[in-house]
């Protein structure tokens, strides 16, 4: 059975946020709400300054908390480890915003859109609408990975820096780069296996 999962490669982000515009749209998600974004850093000192970029988004954990927490099974993990949401179970307690260590849960009070009519500017349906008082984050597009198509992230940006792709092929394109760059994940001392590494 397929496990999913995400490298990031920091040395490849430049920090252009076409992930970011790319996952709202794909999503239609409410106002305010970003279910990814890149986090910036000036380091350095005068004359040798850069910046630095990290991507973030829901890790899709192995022992995700928020779906131990759920009281209603709303929070779930799919048999390929995308953690999803249920809308019609979620009674907007709000325990998995709390719970998540990632801060990659959002609550949405107000439901309005960009796409008030569910279609794009290019008449491109978006592929459900999220309800207000519920939890959002990122799903992996799962709608996509079940037709065999990368998330929306991975398919817009310009380096390559986002790599989608199976945990449990040995052979894959995932695995090769974290046997060969032995990546890090994000708060992995908590215990919750998250299946996003990131390179550099």
């Amino acid at each position: 059975m397929s496990r999913y999962g995400m490298v990031i490669d920091l040395r490849k982000c430049v920090g252009c946020n076409a992930c970011v515009a790319a996952c709202k749209v794909e999503h239609n998600s409410p106002n305010g709400i970003l279910l990814t974004s890149v986090l910036e850093k000036e380091v350095g000192r005068f004359p040798k300054v850069s910046r630095i970029f990290l991507p973030v988004l829901c890790n899709h954990c192995a022992q995700p908390v928020c779906v131990d927490v759920c009281p209603t099974g709303a929070t779930y993990t799919r048999d390929d480890g995308i953690v999803l949401i249920d809308w019609n179970k979620c009674i907007g307690c709000r325990a998995c915003i709390a719970a998540c260590p990632y801060g990659a849960r959002f609550h949405v009070d107000d439901d309005r859109t960009v796409f008030p009519d569910g279609k794009t500017v290019f008449e491109r349906p978006v592929h459900g609408k999220i309800p207000g008082k519920v939890p959002a984050k990122c799903d992996f597009c799962f709608h996509r990975v079940d037709l065999n198509v990368v998330p929306a992230c991975v398919e817009v940006c310009p380096t390559e820096a986002r790599i989608f792709g199976d945990l449990s092929d040995e052979q894959g394109q995932l695995m090769q780069l974290i046997s060969r760059y032995y990546p890090w994940r994000l708060l992995a001392d908590k215990g919750t296996e998250p299946s996003v590494y990131y390179i550099g």
